[in-house]
């Protein structure tokens, strides 16, 4: 069986400025200095999982911007799981902060021990957007 051949015609496909392949809204927190900043700011705790948030200095790096950081302690379970729930954790983010977030403000999400590795997915979901209402002050 041979592949199917291509059309010859002579130049090269066009390329078009689409939307990016991966799509990411939320810029990921790499410093242990912005951890630690945002453990010292609101926290909320939630059945899945734990939001510490904090709005940066107009003075700090792009006030336009979300940036958001994931951490799993030990006691969440062994490397796998702590992947699994950091995975998790960075879809969820993907999905609410996009929407609910607010832009110059930091968030870290933290995975709980029996929590985030198997609570339901929209469970998850429902959890961070209370939260980020909580932390925003926009309770109901």
């Amino acid at each position: 069986m041979t592949p199917p051949e291509a059309p010859v015609t002579g130049n090269t496909p066009e390329v078009t400025s689409g939307p990016p392949a991966v799509f990411a809204c939320p810029v990921t927190l790499t410093k242990r200095a912005d951890f630690l900043r945002a453990a010292r700011a609101k926290r909320q705790a939630t059945k899945g999982l734990i939001l510490q948030a904090r709005k940066r200095a107009p003075d700090e790096a792009s006030p336009d911007l979300i940036r958001v950081g994931y951490t799993c302690s030990k006691k969440v379970g062994n490397a796998v799981k702590r992947n699994r729930a950091k995975r998790r954790l960075r879809a969820i983010a993907r999905e609410v902060i996009c929407d609910k977030g607010q832009p110059g403000w930091d968030y870290v999400l933290i995975g709980r021990a029996g929590a985030t590795v198997d609570r339901p997915y929209i469970d998850l979901v429902g959890d961070l957007a209370y939260a980020l209402k909580v932390i925003h002050g926009k309770r109901k």
